[in-house]
């Protein structure tokens, strides 16, 4: 049966831990599927560390150039290697394909050694994370388009189309590359640009203030 919250099962939510929102939604127009971790409190030294290197994982498979045939498999480790650096791993694949208001999980498209190559118009999620039992949990997924690169020969990369601030209590910039830091600027831009004139559009004046303040460089 299926299991519902009660006063004798249900823990109590404090502002003193991570949490893990993995959100999504069908629309006409394409099929969301968007992670995102917040700590409101004062996160510990690891939990800030490995969130970082997990967003560092999600920024280095993002902004990857690749040539054409090539396979998620062959890519993948781009994603783990901030991680990997000080011994730290996640269990699960790295992305998915994303269906046009179809299926979450979509086949043939994903980063496993048996997905077929990208391909300039396919959708699929990018999504590193890294668990400790019983402690806390974070993942960082966003959904990414396989577009073609400015490059002179014919070359691919990810444009990612998710628009969601990432937690700036959770970041140890001292981390970052300048290449990374220019990444996330132009994605905040990029956040403000789209979703700023929405939220004033609809007259959502807090969740606008909220927006200006994550998205600041």
């Amino acid at each position: 049966s299926p299991r519902s919250p009660s006063n004798g099962s249900s823990r109590t939510l404090t502002a003193r831990e991570m949490y893990l929102f993995d959100t999504g939604g069908q629309y006409l127009d394409g099929t969301t599927d968007i992670t995102r971790t917040v700590h409101w409190g004062e996160p510990t030294p690891l939990q800030k560390e490995a969130y970082t290197r997990v967003l560092m994982g999600n920024i280095d498979l993002s902004r990857l150039i690749f040539p054409y045939n090539t396979a998620g498999g062959t890519v993948e480790s781009f994603a783990r290697r901030a991680l990997w650096d000080v011994g730290l791993n996640y269990g699960h694949g790295t992305g998915h394909g994303i269906g046009n208001f179809l299926s979450v999980h979509e086949w043939p498209v994903g980063f496993q050694s048996n997905n077929v190559p990208l391909e300039a118009g396919m959708f699929t999620s990018i999504e590193p994370g890294y668990y400790q039992d019983g402690e806390f949990g974070i993942r960082i997924e966003d959904v990414a388009l396989v577009v073609e690169a400015q490059t002179e020969e014919p070359f691919l990369t990810f444009e990612v189309v998710s628009l969601v601030p990432y937690d700036r209590n959770l970041i140890d910039l001292s981390l970052l590359s300048p290449e990374q830091i220019r990444y996330l600027n132009f994605y905040y831009e990029r956040i403000r640009e789209h979703v700023g004139p929405e939220l004033r559009r609809q007259q959502l004046e807090e969740a606008y203030a909220w927006l200006q303040e994550s998205t600041k460089p």
